[in-house]
């Protein structure tokens, strides 16, 4: 079908128009880049997992890249429940802010085997939850990990897909394996709302802090995917539209 040059320019703004249906309402007066730094992924892997899973006092978990942005509010939000937070990092430079976030041990694992090391720190007990946004790399340590009815939330694979798992290898101890999606986590408005709701009002009271580490010009957005692909960041990442 052929156009007229005003009608596809009204059709590529009608497709660029933000469904009114993912819009979040958020306060005019803190609009600043760590409101910018907060997808609803965050929203969802945060604030449902941590309650789905019923993170509490006496619990402990393991957060992979636990400076990264997602992992860096996982660390602050669990230690505000109450549970012993395990880091797992790449560098002293980023130790130091994972500790900051409330982690109480942190593992450098370009230096250790962070599966031996966690094992070494619960003194053999496993943790309850691990927070897995790596993938190949990390997947089959992470589950050496769990203690027994653990559960291992894999939300990403910055390292490649993780390999197929027999389901029979959870069988020894009763573990649970979780892939949460967007979309599967705030499938109606309502709960859309509640999800961003909960983080923003953690955000407001001072439980959790947006790390935003770095900013880049929108041009520039192939630099910043190579220098997280090389873990040169930290923290969230903003793309700042050009001038």
């Amino acid at each position: 079908m052929l156009m007229r040059d005003n009608d596809v320019e009204q059709q590529r703004r009608k497709e660029d128009r933000l469904d009114s249906y993912l819009a979040i309402g958020v306060n005019e007066k803190k609009k600043e880049n760590s409101y910018l730094a907060l997808g609803v992924n965050v929203c969802h892997i945060i604030g449902r997992d941590l309650q789905l899973l019923l993170v509490e006092a006496g619990h402990t978990i393991l957060v992979h890249a636990a400076a990264g942005g997602v992992g860096s509010l996982l660390c602050q939000w669990g230690k505000a429940l109450g549970a012993t937070v395990i880091g797992t990092v790449s560098t002293e430079q980023k130790a130091a802010q994972a500790i900051e976030d409330g982690c109480d041990h942190v593992i450098i694992s370009t230096k250790e085997d962070f599966a031996a090391k966690v094992n070494e720190i619960t003194e053999g007990k496993g943790v309850d939850v691990v927070y897995d946004s790596i993938g190949k790399d990390t997947f089959k340590g992470s589950l050496s990990t769990l203690k027994s009815r653990g559960y291992m939330v894999s939300f990403g694979q910055s390292s490649g897909l993780p390999d197929p798992l027999p389901v029979s290898e959870l069988a020894s101890k009763s573990l649970f394996l979780t892939r949460p999606s967007l979309m599967a986590y705030n499938a109606t408005r309502d709960e859309l709302l509640q999800a961003a709701g909960e983080l923003f009002a953690n955000i407001a009271s001072g439980i959790l802090k947006v790390r935003v580490n770095h900013t880049y010009p929108l041009s520039e957005a192939a630099r910043a995917h190579a220098d997280l692909e090389a873990r040169k960041t930290s923290g969230s990442i903003v793309l700042i539209p050009d001038n």
